[in-house]
């Protein structure tokens, strides 16, 4: 993009900080519903197919964890064969950390033979003593209350939000907030159903971190909103949709700055934490707030401030807008510098970044009242003849 004043070419990122941005994010609204429906789709097709690799805390069973390099997948799928579990799942976490686990029916004494049996067996093959491996026992019961808690804390943190966001703003900024926070949630299951992740209890209280910050942004973005419809788009110089385009290249870069900002912690946690010092317990919280904080940020931007604007649309007053302002000549989108230069003091003044602003949209542009323009002389007062 040039400079319209002194014909430079900016970079992206100076037009970022300098708020010089203009890109029209409402004319692609089409798009990123479209690549978030085809995400959404796939993810939907996995979940019927696949289902969620859920942990023993949600469906009941037994975890044995031995740490130990020389103990190998293959051995220790040869040892629980041994013991009768052929169909135990094994895998190896964090490069030095043995995970098996099974589901062991039958009495409660039974199960606890079995269950240190299993204990031995292992501590013998990777040549550890059994007080080094650990156990995990978690009955059906304790899962099926696991998850009724999940749900229910769902439900009410979707309450919760959506009584606050409408009585702060108004119910449609709630209802588009709350499709923003849904299209995470399909986004997140959808890739954790792709990926085989699995869920535990810290991938839940990871889930409902990342909701609340998907709606932070989402509010930072709609608190702009609100406060440029009282001015520029309560004067009928602009569509609500303009006023919503506007509003997001106005807080663009403070959106980028705070999710980077978010992002990086948590790329340290999985990549430091989990993988070179093996925090596996971090591993389930750490990769579910990176799966959310991306998502949120898209959806903050590509996803609630588009629905937002579909719903206002439809009010009269602003339907009335759209109808008069698209009988004139429209133009380039208008950007943060030059909103701020109309709506400033700035604007009566015939400077650069005024004239700009109106060479960007003629169909609205002010009065002029610079220097440029004639003015009448002064009433009351007469020039005296000299003698």
């Amino acid at each position: 993009m040039t400079d319209t004043i002194s014909g430079e070419k900016r970079s992206l990122w100076y037009r970022l900080y300098h708020g010089e941005t203009s890109y029209d994010f409402m004319g692609q609204k089409r798009r990123w519903f479209m690549i978030s429906g085809v995400v959404v789709l796939i993810g939907m097709v996995s979940l019927v197919g696949r289902g969620l690799n859920f942990g023993i805390d949600f469906k009941g069973g037994t975890a044995w964890e031995v740490k130990s390099r020389s103990l190998s997948v293959t051995k220790a799928r040869s040892a629980m064969s041994a013991v009768g579990l052929r169909e135990a799942q094994i895998q190896r976490i964090g490069g030095d950390l043995i995970r098996v686990r099974a589901d062991i029916g039958g009495p409660a004494a039974q199960r606890q033979e079995e269950v240190a049996k299993v204990r031995t067996k292992l501590a013998d093959v990777a040549n550890v003593s059994e007080s080094q491996v650990n156990i995990n026992d978690v009955g059906p019961s304790w899962g099926k209350e696991i998850s009724g808690k999940a749900r229910r804390a769902l439900i009410f943190f979707f309450l919760a939000i959506f009584a606050y966001i409408s009585f702060r703003f108004e119910w449609k900024m709630a209802a588009a907030a709350l499709g923003a926070v849904v299209h995470d949630i399909a986004i997140t299951v959808g890739i954790y159903t792709v990926s085989g992740f699995e869920v535990t209890p810290a991938t839940i209280i990871a889930f409902l971190t990342i909701l609340g910050y998907s709606l932070y942004d989402t509010i930072v973005v709609f608190d702009k909103i609100e406060e440029n419809t009282r001015g520029l788009a309560a004067s009928g110089r602009l569509t609500y949709e303009d006023t919503v385009n506007l509003s997001m290249n106005q807080v663009l870069m403070r959106s980028l700055n705070t999710s980077l900002v978010a992002i990086l912690p948590i790329l340290s946690i999985l990549v430091v934490g989990a993988y070179v010092l093996g925090a596996t317990t971090l591993e389930d919280f750490g990769l579910a707030l990176l799966i959310g904080l991306v998502t949120g940020a898209y959806s903050s931007i590509f996803i609630a401030s588009p629905l937002l604007a579909i719903l206002k649309e439809r009010e009269p007053r602003y339907a009335a807008i759209r109808q008069r302002l698209a009988t004139r000549a429209g133009g380039p989108p208008l950007t943060p510098a030059a909103a701020a230069a109309m709506s400033g003091p700035r604007a009566s003044s015939g400077d650069g970044a005024a004239a700009d602003w109106s060479q960007q949209t003629p169909s609205v542009t002010p009065r002029a009242t610079g220097s440029g323009a004639r003015r009448p002389p002064p009433r009351g007062r007469k020039r005296g003849r000299r003698r």
